[in-house]
């Protein structure tokens, strides 16, 4: 029996045909044969299911050529129910902070020049006026992320002596980041104290000695300890540190800015509580809750912000302009809560009624043949751990893994669940404004499920 591989067009026969000539106007020339390539590569693993005739084949490598020419970083749906999904973008973008990114990518700006005086100036000082405003620090600098942020600190206050934390505080977050390894890059030496459960003032006041550089205190924002536990607060270690002179870290994280006990997310420190608490640094994220893009902040004294610019680890972990223009844009709409909690999405996500979860829930249903089930959503990024968020749900029939490979192949793909043995798709991750897309979406995925 002969090998059907052997009947297979050549490149440069599939390449000379009129289908696939129409197919160069649509990409560079050198994509094209690549998807060629691409096409005749995969019918020879599989010659079963070979394309026949010139229109066959125009049809494979043009889906080749789409693969090919389909960015790597692209939108998706998030119906997971984890409002923050680190794995999908953390927050996204509230409109004004969109805009705000289209009008300073579309030309120059003062990145870093200052108009008033016709002289060079510093990108440091953007957000720093809302940022100070909003939670009562003296000063503040926004840096790439807060792991960045957590490194600054270190290295410009403690870089070659003892840092203090308590055995409990020594956490990992996801990608393998773990407190001591930053401590560790920062040139700070880490010193434990405590014991993994219950950790006292007085703990770092036995450990404070000449060699002492910091007190840091890490927000454990990916998991709570229960039971019998004991842990010096902020307020606890404040007046420590100034009886010994010492600067007080706390790596906050979630980026809070506003209290969310009126929606039932309660537990979690804002970052105003912190700075009255008297951190001399605090540390937090921009992309996490408080809805922004991804950056670093840091607040605090002013003396300890100014020594943190003057290092040169700053110039290495500086943001660029768009980053600016998005925080700046995002701060703003906290100046009023109510409108921070409407219009940055993922405080809107989070606080939304779950009766109106279901009513989409149910509209969506109404489109995509799937019923509505009761679901727990959660908040992610690393915040409100334990937190439990009820949510409405589209189970989608059929067979749960060939469906969930089916939304997540989808354009825009579709990122869900599998529970219970059913495709779980959970609308409160699902900003309401991208109902339409999202249905329209979905139905054309399972088409011919």
């Amino acid at each position: 029996m002969s090998d059907p591989r052997r009947d297979l067009p050549s490149v440069s026969t599939l390449l000379e045909s009129a289908a696939v000539g129409r197919l160069m106007a649509l990409a560079p020339r050198a994509v094209v044969v690549d998807a060629v390539r691409d096409a005749v590569a995969r019918a020879r693993t599989n010659p079963g299911a070979a394309p026949h005739g010139e229109d066959e084949w125009a049809e494979a490598i043009g889906d080749a050529l789409a693969v090919r020419s389909r960015p790597s970083l692209r939108p998706v749906f998030n119906a997971t129910g984890v409002v923050l999904h680190t794995n999908l973008g953390r927050a996204p973008l509230a409109r004004a902070a969109i805009d705000a990114i289209a009008a300073t990518a579309a030309g120059y700006t003062n990145l870093e020049y200052d108009i008033e005086r016709g002289a060079r100036g510093s990108r440091y000082t953007h957000c720093v006026s809302l940022l100070t405003e909003l939670t009562g620090a003296e000063d503040a600098i926004v840096v790439n992320n807060c792991a960045s942020a957590l490194v600054l600190a270190l290295n410009t206050l403690a870089d070659g002596k003892a840092t203090i934390v308590s055995r409990g505080e020594l956490i990992e977050i996801g990608g393998s980041f773990r407190v001591p390894d930053i401590m560790a890059k920062s040139g700070a030496r880490l010193v434990e104290v405590g014991t993994t459960n219950r950790t006292h003032r007085g703990d770092y006041a036995a450990t404070i000695g000449p060699e002492t550089g910091a007190l840091l205190k890490v927000h454990r924002s990916n998991f709570a300890i229960d039971g019998f536990v004991s842990e010096a607060s902020l307020a606890d270690l404040a007046p420590l540190a100034e009886e010994h002179e010492l600067p007080l870290l706390h790596d906050f994280g979630s980026g809070l800015m506003i209290s969310l006990d009126a929606y039932g997310l309660a537990g979690e420190p804002t970052a105003s509580d912190s700075v009255r608490a008297g951190a001399t640094l605090t540390m937090m994220s921009g992309d996490k809750l408080l809805g922004g893009p991804q950056a670093g902040i840091m607040l605090g004294t002013a003396a300890a912000i100014a020594a943190a610019r003057r290092n040169p680890l700053a110039r290495a972990l500086r943001v660029d302009k768009l980053t600016l223009a998005a925080l700046e844009a995002t701060l703003t709409l906290y100046r009023d809560p109510a409108t921070a909690v409407r219009t940055i999405p993922a405080l809107a996500m989070l606080t939304a009624p779950v009766a109106r979860i279901r009513e989409r829930a149910q509209v969506a249903a109404r489109r995509i043949a799937a019923e509505v089930i009761e679901s727990e959503a959660t908040v992610g990024g690393g915040a409100f751990p334990t937190a439990r968020i009820p949510s409405a749900a589209l189970a989608i029939g059929g067979d749960a893994e060939t469906m969930e490979r089916r939304l997540r192949a989808g354009d825009p793909a579709v990122i869900g669940r599998i529970a219970d043995g059913r495709c779980i798709l959970d609308l409160r991750s699902v900003p309401e404004s991208d109902d339409a897309a999202f249905i329209e979406t979905v139905t054309r995925a399972l088409a011919f499920a």
